[in-house]
């Protein structure tokens, strides 16, 4: 059973999606670099930057807003770096009291905060470009073509494939579940136990998919070694690289690096 929800993949006619899967992948991984090494409060260049992501995203045709919403992930783990904004020492400080609380706020901090939430808001919106125009397959040849250790496209490649095994046994154990499990018409009131009871039933449905998950899992790996898998995904032949990707490529690399000299120089 193929899990269609769980595949980023979006088939489209677009520039973005007929450009070699190589030539995508050391681009992104070259912005993702570069926005991570600008220094923090180069408000200009982050301006450049996303509107160059921006503009990517429309020649991709996935539709901004489609990014925009995916994006919104990194949010949540950037709140991490929230006590920066109280433990920067150096420069200004604004305090204010709450009850018997005060509250100092470095202002040094709160820029290299918001550098930090910008910078892993638009490397992010790359990542979901490449994922969204890109199979997988295709980039784990691309991550050997640019020799990327066997070992490293390998763990990459099992965890995609078993993440799928992982949602299919939650299918088929929740199909199981309702199978088994009548719909009373209850106008008033709930169904079901109390919170702890759900809990309980909850840790066993999770138990149980994990004991089948790896069960299965281990059954899949002994059928692939049989078969001869010895750690390398056999594929056909790359086609040589056209002078068009390879002017891509050496154009981005050489814009990318402007941009991180200008941000140096600002």
């Amino acid at each position: 059973m193929h899990i269609h929800f769980l595949d980023p993949y979006r088939s489209r006619a677009s520039l973005i999606h007929a450009l070699d899967a190589r030539v995508k992948l050391v681009l992104a991984l070259a912005f993702i670099i570069t926005t991570a090494l600008v220094p923090p409060g180069s408000w200009a260049v982050y301006i450049l930057l996303y509107a160059l992501i921006l503009a990517i995203e429309v020649l991709s045709e996935l539709g901004v807003g489609y990014v925009f919403k995916r994006s919104l992930l990194a949010i949540p783990f950037v709140l991490a770096a929230l006590p920066i904004i109280f433990t920067t020492s150096g420069g200004d400080v604004v305090s204010f009291t709450i009850g018997s609380f005060t509250i100092q706020i470095s202002l040094l901090g709160l820029e290299r905060f918001i550098s930090i939430l910008l910078k892993s808001w638009i490397s992010i919106q790359a990542a979901i470009v490449l994922a969204a125009s890109t199979p997988f397959p295709d980039l784990l040849v691309a991550m050997r073509a640019i020799y990327i250790p066997r070992m490293i496209v390998a763990v990459f490649g099992l965890m995609w494939r078993y993440l799928f095994i992982l949602a299919d046994e939650a299918l088929r154990l929740h199909r199981a579940r309702e199978s088994r499990s009548g719909h009373p018409d209850v106008t008033q009131g709930k169904v079901g136990g109390s919170v702890y009871w759900r809990a309980q039933v909850t840790g066993k449905m999770v138990g149980s998919l994990f004991i089948r998950a790896l069960e299965r899992s281990d059954r899949i790996y002994n059928a692939m070694v049989s078969r001869g898998y010895d750690g390398e995904t056999r594929t056909l032949p790359l086609s040589p690289m056209t002078i068009g990707g390879w002017l891509i490529l050496f154009t981005g690399i050489v814009l990318l690096i402007l941009l991180l000299t200008l941000a140096f120089l600002l």
